[in-house]
């Protein structure tokens, strides 16, 4: 017997609402930290895997990559994967989409 996972969409802001480089964090599923880069946007778990923080409200972002300012942890914002010490566990990543003007993160459910 299989289990079949379904997709939940929220909005997370209008397109306008951030500019390339910078990023916001939602409440949903523990913290999710939305970024745009390149007019694209990305999701990822809002706290970093190696210490508690914020990357979405305290995290540094540059291109495709945000660094945790506590312990200065990097990760792709694209995959979610570490990119250096200290940290070494991924984020969890989220597929995002547009629709008109707004953007979603679809959130996998059980």
């Amino acid at each position: 017997m299989s289990t079949t996972a379904s997709t939940t969409a929220i909005f997370a802001c209008n397109v306008g609402d951030i500019e390339d480089g910078e990023s916001l964090t939602l409440e949903a599923n523990g913290g999710i930290a939305v970024y745009r880069v390149d007019g694209e946007f990305f999701a990822t778990s809002d706290t970093c895997t190696h210490e508690k923080w914020s990357l979405g409200e305290e995290g540094e972002l540059e291109g495709h990559e945000v660094t945790c300012t506590l312990h200065m942890a990097r990760f792709d914002v694209r995959t979610g994967a570490p990119l250096c010490f200290p940290a070494t566990l991924a984020l969890k990543k989220y597929a995002t989409s547009i629709d008109g003007d707004k953007v979603y993160v679809h959130l996998i459910e059980d």
